[in-house]
């Protein structure tokens, strides 16, 4: 696939010729969704308002993940990906209040709505960094610019963001460095002391007695590897470990990751949401980066 220069067309759904098609609906997603879903409640405003609107806060990152991350692909992948949209944005109309300096906040305003939709569009690069083939400079620009066009579909204000990958990669250094803030959410996923954090068992025919232990052990797995690909900048200053041994274990995963992804069946490396788009448009996703 080549990446030739791509013209944003505003609140015109991306399709199957996009790059953004063949790397969102990766499985591997999950791997770095938990990832996203804390630098999201990071943002001082997200933060507050997460805790004065949203009843599953203290149920920590992967909670949110799982509730928006379908939404969010279905403004990619949905057959109405406008009408998803609008639904998305609508669902954050409601979200307004006074941060703890008594600046208010709505998350409407593109200085806080458009951080979610950064951190959605930076896991796919994290993700190849990390469990994949890294990509090359032309293909994270092409897919910056289909994100601007992705963005559009709110129909939210696009005033001080970015414009091009370069401008894009100084504005999350910026809001790494200087506005996201550790909270007492990002504390505790990864310094846990409570147990069950994944709540009952989803089916009838996996006891509790089982799906505790699994379920705890599985958050441990994912905190650790949320650890690793976290920011080393937040890391750092949240005082969390992260040693040159671990470094290695990580990327031999990565790389082991990647081999045997790469291995599989088509249809069984895309999550069920991509799938059934592909399926749709009845196009054959070979080209599918690895």
């Amino acid at each position: 696939m080549t990446y030739d220069d791509f013209r944003v067309l505003p609140g015109v759904p991306l399709g199957p010729d996009s790059l953004t098609w063949r790397l969102f609906g990766d499985q591997r997603m999950m791997l770095v969704g938990m990832r996203a879903g804390l630098l999201q409640t990071m943002h001082p405003a997200i933060n507050q308002a997460l805790r004065e609107h949203d009843s599953t806060y203290f149920q920590g990152p992967m909670k949110r993940i799982l509730r928006s991350l379908p939404q969010i692909l279905g403004v990619v992948y949905d057959a109405d990906a406008r009408a998803t949209a609008a639904r998305v944005r609508d669902y954050h109309k409601p979200l307004v209040g006074v941060l703890p300096d008594g600046n208010r906040y709505s998350a409407l305003n593109p200085d806080v709505f458009y951080w979610p939709h950064a951190t959605f569009f930076e896991m796919q690069i994290a993700l190849r960094e990390h469990f994949g083939k890294p990509l090359s400079g032309g293909a994270k620009e092409r897919l910056f610019q289909e994100s601007r066009q992705w963005y559009s579909l709110y129909g939210v204000s696009a005033t001080g963001t970015p414009t091009t990958y370069a401008e894009f990669r100084a504005y999350w250094d910026h809001m790494v460095s200087d506005v996201l803030e550790p909270n007492a959410i990002a504390r505790s996923t990864f310094n846990r002391t409570k147990r069950g954090i994944f709540g009952p068992s989803p089916t009838r025919y996996l006891p509790e007695l089982l799906w505790r232990p699994l379920s705890d052990t599985q958050f441990d797995a994912m905190a650790w590897v949320l650890r690793g690909t976290f920011p080393a900048e937040l890391r750092d200053r949240m005082g969390l470990d992260w040693s040159a041994a671990e470094e290695l274990r990580l990327r031999a995963i990565g790389a082991g990751i990647q081999h045997t992804f790469g291995r599989l069946p088509l249809q069984a490396r895309l999550l069920p949401q991509a799938r059934q788009a592909w399926r749709r448009e009845a196009e054959d996703p070979t080209r599918l980066v690895g």
